[in-house]
């Protein structure tokens, strides 16, 4: 059973996202938070399997609750926007999320990308994501990030990483780099051990920040 935090300032909302999930045999709704101050000692005290966090919200905003239950280490979070250019939503992913939906997601979609979180996957494309870091590191909405973090990668494990950052799949990258697609996952895998990420989304994040690849390139 997947326990899920509901957070969100509409109660419509949380009714809505309620009814959805409740649905589904493997989902279980634990809880629902108004805002992120609420949000927070809901996780640490239930520890849910995944916070379904929208961004947007008096009292502590999704950001920065994110920030403290990431942090905390209780639950992943996947953030709810509006719009799938949001700042709230880049730092987000900067602080820990991992990934995002737009709330007018269909909801299969939605218990997908649930059950996705839970098993330690991210669920929005690297493509988005990209997209998404052109728009407000290209602004400069970010410091960067220390080059010589990627320093304990292998020049193979740089090279994978540059393509994750670029959006390519896991297929995608073998064919690139006349690998297979077991070894390419390995790859990923020590790259997320090596830099303590969580998942795709947080490398792609970081290879933008440290330089090793760059808005608008391809």
């Amino acid at each position: 059973m997947i326990r899920v935090l509901v957070v969100d300032d509409q109660e419509l909302m949380r009714v809505g996202f309620r009814m959805v999930l409740g649905a589904q045999e493997d989902l279980d709704v634990v809880a629902e938070a108004g805002d992120g101050a609420e949000a927070v000692r809901l996780a640490d005290s239930l520890r849910p399997d995944v916070v379904l966090m929208d961004v947007r919200m008096p009292v502590l905003d999704g950001v920065e609750a994110t920030k403290r239950i990431v942090a905390a280490g209780t639950s992943r979070v996947l953030v709810m926007t509006t719009f799938d250019l949001d700042e709230y939503v880049y730092s987000a992913l900067q602080g820990g999320a991992s990934g995002f939906l737009l709330k007018d997601t269909p909801p299969d979609h939605l218990v997908s990308a649930l059950r996705s979180v839970a098993s330690g996957d991210a669920v929005v494309s690297p493509s988005v994501t990209r997209r998404l870091l052109d728009r407000f590191l290209g602004d400069g909405h970010a410091p960067p990030r220390d080059p010589s973090l990627l320093d304990v990668l292998t020049e193979r494990e740089r090279e994978v990483l540059t393509l994750v950052a670029k959006g390519l799949s896991n297929t995608e990258i073998a064919e690139r780099l006349f690998l297979s697609e077991a070894t390419v996952k390995t790859h990923v895998g020590r790259i997320l051990a090596k830099l303590d990420l969580r998942d795709r989304v947080q490398a792609v994040v970081l290879a933008y920040e440290t330089g090793l690849t760059r808005p608008g390139t391809s």
